[in-house]
Formats: C-alpha cells, sequence, structure tokens
C-alpha cells in the first residue's frame, strides 16, 4: 500500500516506535504490545474509529536483511450509522498488519518507489499509515446495523422494525392528484329551481 511521504518523527507520538533495542542482526524478534489513543479521521464518512479511543497493539518486530519487518494485529471499537436505518452502529475490530520499514540507504531504495514500503529514520518508525491503511480498507463504505436491517419506510421515515407487516402508503398518480383534490372539494350550491328567488315573475 503506497505510503505519503514521512516528515520528522517525533518519538513522543503514540504511534512511533524506537527499535533501538532491536538488534539489528536478521531474525531478531522484539515484541510491541502497547495501547494507544486513536489518531483523528481514522475511518470513513459513515464509520470510523473515534479519535482518543483505545487502540491495542499486539505486534512483534523482526530485522530483516533490509531493515524491521511489523506483523500482528491492532484491535480497537467502531462507531457509526447504519446506512440504511440510521440506527447508531458500535462494534469492536481486529485486523491484520504487515509492513516493511526499511533501512535508510538500503538495497530498497533502488528496487522500490518511495511511497512503496515505509521507511525508518534512524531507529524510528511509524506505525500510523500501516494502521491507517490496515483498519480503514476493511471498513464498508455502506455500514449496516445488521446484515437483514429492512431500513426506513420511504413514505414517512419511520423504521421498518416498528411498523407493521401490512404496512403501505396508498399510491397517488400525480397525473390524477389534481382531479382528486377537485373531489375532495366542496362542491358549489346549486339553487333549487323552487328557490322564491328564481321564480320568474309572470
Amino acid at each position: 500500500m503506497p505510503k505519503s511521504p514521512q516528515s520528522h518523527l517525533d518519538p513522543r507520538q503514540p504511534l512511533v516506535v524506537d527499535t533501538t533495542k532491536l538488534p539489528r542482526q536478521p531474525g531478531a524478534t522484539r515484541a510491541l504490545k502497547r495501547v494507544v489513543p486513536a489518531p483523528a479521521d481514522l475511518g470513513l464518512e459513515l464509520i470510523s474509529v473515534p479519535e482518543g479511543s483505545d487502540l491495542e497493539l499486539d505486534l512483534s518486530m523482526t530485522s530483516v536483511s533490509e531493515g524491521v519487518y511489523v506483523s500482528g494485529n491492532v484491535r480497537g471499537s467502531l462507531s457509526g450509522e447504519c446506512g440504511r436505518c440510521l440506527n447508531e452502529i458500535s462494534e469492536p475490530f481486529d485486523v491484520p498488519i504487515a509492513e516493511l520499514y526499511a533501512y535508510a540507504d538500503s538495497t530498497t531504495e533502488e528496487t522500490t518507489d518511495e511511497d512503496e514500503v515505509g521507511r525508518m529514520q534512524g531507529d524510528l518508525l511509524d506505525l500510523e499509515p500501516a494502521v491507517r491503511d490496515a483498519v480503514v480498507l476493511t471498513l464498508p463504505t455502506n455500514p449496516v446495523c445488521r446484515p437483514d436491517c429492512p431500513g426506513l419506510c420511504p413514505e414517512c421515515g419511520v423504521h421498518f422494525d416498528d411498523l407493521p407487516a401490512d404496512h403501505s402508503h396508498e399510491e397517488i398518480d400525480a397525473r390524477w392528484a389534481a382531479l382528486r383534490n377537485l373531489s375532495n372539494a366542496e362542491s358549489p350550491t346549486v339553487a333549487s329551481p323552487q328557490d322564491p328567488q328564481n321564480r320568474i315573475e309572470e
């Protein structure tokens, strides 16, 4: 997955990892387990990870000849609204992550594009782009509260779950609507022929 060019990394940021204690000998492994606050805009329009909510990182860092390979899982909670009925959605997620972070001046600079793999800055690596890709790419663009959600009645806007099985609305052809309005209007009073006002004096 393409990566955005990295700015100078701040080791104090929650998703920036210092690999100083990971030997650079290929095969060396170190566990990375931490809970960090979720960054802003982690998700899509209708469903996302609330900013600041807990992200659980259960990862392993492995030294390889070209850099550090990070793999494992990221867990947290999603919040949003159903694309059919607009009810609130709140559910957990657990997504896998696998990313190579290349050392500076490694041969990957010649064999890959700059945005094709993650890049180390000294002993630092930034997990945010990989976490963002792993989470966002698993999210549905039109989430539902349940697979068989019937949605809302297009006429009255009430959730079908709250309506009787025989719920329906009378359909009126727009071409006849004006005539129906006329038929419902009060008919004009027609004077009786016997009305004294209508008698013709002889």
